[in-house]
């Protein structure tokens, strides 16, 4: 591409503005987990919300498309350039403002490109809980979170990034903007245009900033790591730690013992925790006040699962260290079986109640299928949410390994998950490498709905084309 094509956004965005050296596009244009290899002529960088205004008109009068992208966290290829669509990363990483907190009010006012860990420390220097976490979020920006409409460990008690979001500011396809940063809890006033944004990934406009909903610090906590009996169900317990707990509780993490030896295997040392044979639940509660006795309802939660013969032991965090490194076995489970060689990813969903379904229907199935093949599950499964993962076996390729099973056995686990009322995609989002599952179990309503919006609010494609919908997807 001539050089002088790229000259207007840099008198636009400045020294540092646009990223144009092969070494510099490098991190911008491989996706998270190195499944594709993006192409793109320019890094853009602005550094306010005018300058994302005036780069959407340059890149509409010169013909390029546009790719949102925060910290390039996601899994599914959706910050992600595709190659030969001639598109321009828009990274909002210059856009990391906080803008104004409102301790009285329990809300944050953030630029979009704001590490999330950062809004984080923002809320908890004025004794303040933003409570989406995810393992990322020391890099993750709250853009990229927005777009995917993110879950993470607590989406259980304060729900998905949609469920916090009370104000947005938008830079739309033609370059206006759309702004409602209000931190009202109450605004009825018709159909909410907001809403249309998070979970869009990117393709209906550029997120520029946010006003979130805060919570007092929950500065008390009570932790627990539970071994399961052989077949304990776990759409009872999930309900009675609830009921037990005056839902109190803030993460409800399953771990098998095979996603906890690939930990071990990482490590190379023991792990001074076990699962039982029905796996291990990491159990927290949390509060922001100490009359509330945690260890206490804690106490008395256990005693009624090892009543009913659900738990066959549990061990409760004496320190913070303890809690510490429990959380940390559970967070380095995606680093164990990177170290394993890779996994083929199912980010799946169900309700809470069809959890031991799905578990045995989809054990069954892959014990017919691939009884070799070595499985990885976890998650957020008080909320439904399953990382069903199969590991890539030594001396496989890792694409071609995932190409198998992406072609095969994954579809019949989300037909599986689909016909207990669940969902193929849980918190990962679409991007570009489920656009197929989207036309495969999306209901065709849904789709065209989908379809007529992109094209109602960006009918030039300009805002990261190939991502969520095929080109011309109806």
């Amino acid at each position: 591409m001539p050089d002088d094509i790229l000259e207007p956004f840099r008198a636009l965005l400045g020294e540092g503005g646009v990223l144009t050296a092969p070494d510099m596009l490098a991190r911008y244009t491989l996706d998270h987990r190195a499944l594709m290899q993006g192409e793109t002529p320019a890094v853009l960088r602005p550094r306010a919300v005018e300058e994302v205004q005036g780069l959407v008109r340059l890149a509409r009068r010169h013909g390029f498309g546009l790719v949102p992208q925060g910290g390039n966290t996601g899994y599914v290829g959706g910050a992600t350039p595709e190659p030969g669509r001639r598109q321009l990363v828009v990274s909002l990483e210059r856009m990391a403002r906080i803008r104004a907190i409102d301790p009285l009010n329990f809300t944050l006012a953030c630029d979009a490109g704001a590490v999330l860990a950062d809004a984080q420390a923002a809320a908890a220097a004025h004794d303040l809980l933003l409570p989406l976490s995810l393992g990322s979020e020391g890099s993750c920006r709250l853009g990229g979170n927005l777009g995917t409409n993110a879950g993470g460990l607590q989406v259980l008690r304060y729900g998905m990034t949609r469920d916090l979001v009370l104000g947005l500011e938008v830079v739309l396809p033609d370059a206006s903007l759309f702004t409602d940063m209000r931190s009202l809890r109450k605004n009825n006033i018709g159909i909410d245009p907001k809403q249309l944004f998070i979970g869009a990934e990117g393709t209906l406009g550029i997120i520029t900033g946010v006003v979130l909903k805060l919570w007092p610090a929950q500065s008390f906590r009570a932790t627990a790591w539970l071994q399961l009996a052989e077949g304990a169900p776990l759409p009872e317990i999930s309900a009675l730690v609830r009921r037990e707990s005056a839902d109190l509780a803030t993460t409800f993490e399953l771990i098998s013992a095979s996603s906890l030896g690939l930990v071990a295997e990482m490590r190379g040392t023991p792990i001074g925790l076990r699962t039982g044979p029905g796996g291990a639940v990491l159990l927290e509660l949390q509060a922001s006040s100490a009359r509330i006795p945690l260890d206490d309802v804690l106490m008395g939660t256990l005693e009624r699962l090892m009543e009913q013969g659900w738990v066959e032991d549990a061990i409760l965090a004496q320190s913070e260290a303890q809690r510490r490194e429990m959380w940390t076995i559970r967070e380095t489970i995606p680093e164990g079986e990177k170290h394993a060689g890779g996994s083929f990813k199912h980010d799946i969903a169900v309700p809470v109640s069809r959890l031991t379904d799905f578990l045995g229907q989809a054990g069954r199935l892959l014990a017919e299928r691939m009884p070799d093949v070595r499985l990885s599950f976890y998650g957020h499964v008080g909320d439904g949410n399953i990382h069903y993962n199969l590991v890539v076996p030594k001396g496989e390729d890792r694409l071609a390994f995932s190409r198998a099973v992406e072609a095969g056995i994954a579809h019949d686990l989300y037909a599986l998950a689909i016909g207990l009322g669940g969902s193929f995609s849980a918190e990962y989002g679409i991007g570009r490498f489920k656009r197929d599952l989207l036309a495969r179990y999306t209901d065709p309503a849904r789709r065209a709905l989908m379809a007529t919006l992109k094209r109602g609010i960006d009918p030039d494609g300009v805002m990261n084309a190939g991502a969520m919908l095929e080109d011309g997807a109806a």
